[in-house]
């Protein structure tokens, strides 16, 4: 059984918009982890538009299963996860002016500078994920670059609006994993996953955990945080 961590950084973005101190994502975190989340997932950009340095301290302090800290390759986030020691980073690429992560790492256009990430989160203890696109030479890459686990972006899968496209992203997922598996990575995966698409993907059997947030926050507005954590690990199983 695949296993399920929950992004909260939702949480975070509504609190931000009326600066004040609630709903708080420390909360909902324990929320989801009671309901059988495997592990807390957030992102702490540098443009703090959401999660905030106060987050990921009580965070670390607080989460029982897994907090896993996505994270921009910037001196300065880089050192806040080694000072914080999270049970494993994520890099991910960073753009201001983007909504949410738009695609994967070019892991082959900056091996050099992710080897040295990589080795100081080693060094500390911290295992690193590369959240790349389901693409060969990027697999290849992030082995070379001494990275224990991949994360596979799911959002052309999420984002297809045809049945042909879908099937044409997920096969793309499907030789991802098995070349990530075959590299000798770890693998997880994520992104735009929903309530009606994750089934198939959770049912791949080389991944080990889908990192799912948006949609499990969407939900919670109709049925509550812990259901809708309980709905998604349903489809997991």
């Amino acid at each position: 059984m695949v296993k399920l961590a929950i992004n909260v950084d939702h949480v975070a973005t509504l609190r931000q918009a009326r600066g004040i101190d609630e709903p708080d994502p420390v909360l909902a975190a324990g929320i989801c982890e009671l309901a059988g989340a495997a592990g807390i997932v957030v992102h702490l950009r540098e443009d703090r538009r959401h999660i905030q340095d106060r987050d990921v301290i009580l965070l670390r302090q607080t989460v029982k299963t897994k907090l896993n800290l996505e994270m921009g390759a910037a001196e300065e986030i880089i050192n806040i996860a080694l000072n914080l020691k999270p049970d494993m980073v994520t890099l991910v690429p960073e753009k201001r002016a983007e909504l949410t992560t738009e695609g994967g790492l070019d892991v082959i256009g900056q091996q050099q500078h992710l080897a040295r990430v990589i080795a100081q989160m080693k060094e500390a203890g911290i295992p690193v994920s590369l959240f790349i696109n389901p693409d060969a030479a990027q697999i290849k890459a992030a082995k070379k670059v001494g990275a224990t686990f991949v994360e596979i972006h799911t959002g052309r899968y999420s984002d297809a609006t045809s049945d042909e496209e879908q099937e044409r992203e997920f096969a793309m997922i499907v030789a991802a994993v098995n070349a990530a598996h075959g590299a000798g990575l770890r693998i997880n995966a994520g992104h735009g996953l929903n309530y009606r698409n994750t089934a198939r993907i959770a049912a791949l059997d080389k991944i080990e955990e889908l990192s799912i947030g948006h949609a499990v926050m969407a939900r919670a507005i109709y049925v509550g945080l812990d259901q809708a954590v309980r709905e998604m690990l349903d489809l997991c199983c």
